[in-house]
């Protein structure tokens, strides 16, 4: 799996006009399954959002857990994150299907439920527009294959 996680001071999506789902300070994170994920990934990912200390402890420094920031987070998923770029019109053969993608993506809300985060989502396979107010900015590339 990989996650481009995203510190923010709000974000939210919106489909047809309806926004489905918004956090105040917190992650946004775009999240992209790959065709060989298991459970597994999807765990590993979710413990390594939940204890990412990338907010600003009393001298500034990265050094604060969200679950200490009182963040929230906004999880979106995003298959275009395993597109193959060999030309230029990106390949999506890497990205898992969504039989097999969904469970995964629900795995790793449910995981992070479970640590105590309020978690909003997005709708998968949905046209989603989403909104965010980049904090620092802080982004981060997570890859459960370099973990």
């Amino acid at each position: 799996m990989r996650a481009v996680v995203t510190r923010v001071s709000r974000a939210s999506v919106t489909i047809k006009k309806k926004e489905t789902g918004k956090i105040g300070k917190g992650f946004l994170v775009l999240l992209g399954i790959h065709k060989d994920d298991t459970e597994k990934e999807a765990k590993k990912i979710a413990d390594m959002i939940c204890g990412l200390r990338v907010f600003p402890d009393k001298e500034g420094k990265m050094n604060i857990s969200p679950a200490d920031a009182g963040a929230e987070l906004l999880i979106v998923s995003q298959f275009t994150l395993y597109a193959d770029c060999k030309s230029r019109r990106p390949g999506f053969t890497e990205a898992a299907r969504p039989e097999q993608a969904i469970p995964l993506y629900e795995l790793v809300l449910s995981e992070c439920r479970v640590r105590g985060f309020r978690t909003a989502s997005g709708v998968f396979g949905a046209d989603m527009q989403v909104a965010s107010v980049n904090e620092g900015p802080v982004t981060i590339l997570l890859d459960t294959a370099e973990l």
